[in-house]
Order: structure tokens, then sequence, then C-alpha cells
């Protein structure tokens, strides 16, 4: 299992004492309960997608990869 440390202030650090003595769960316990009620209801993560790929048709199969189509390109 990975250790994590973090910084909490006083009125979080209470309120951990608290639920620590009122449920009888560590820390650590408390901690990961929390993570799982807040990652339950996080809307999924979607893969970045490029923006504009597959937009454009130029007819030249192989635009990305021919150093030719490039020559001149970015010079005025």
């Amino acid at each position: 299992m990975r250790i994590v440390q973090a910084r909490i202030d006083a009125a979080t650090a209470a309120a951990l004492a608290r639920l620590r003595r009122q449920t009888g769960l560590t820390d650590s316990q408390l901690v990961r309960k929390g993570l799982e009620l807040v990652t339950q209801g996080a809307a999924p993560v979607k893969p970045r997608r490029i923006r504009g790929i597959g937009r454009f048709a130029s007819g030249r199969s192989d635009l990305g990869s021919n150093k030719a189509h490039l020559s001149g390109f970015g010079r005025s």
C-alpha cells in the first residue's frame, strides 16, 4: 500500500479527531473512506482528444509523415 502524507489545518484536524472518536476508525481508514465517497460522485474521466483530429480532408494519406509536404512551411 502507498503511504501519503498531508498537511491539514486545525479545523480539519479537529473534525478528523471527532470522527475518529465517533467511529473508532483510524485516520487512514477515515481518509480512505472519504476518498471513496468523493470518487463515487465524480464524473467519469473521458480520454483527452486532440481538437480537430480527423476533421480535415487533404486527400493525402501521408501528409503527417512525408517531409516533402512540409517544405517551405512556416517561412514567409
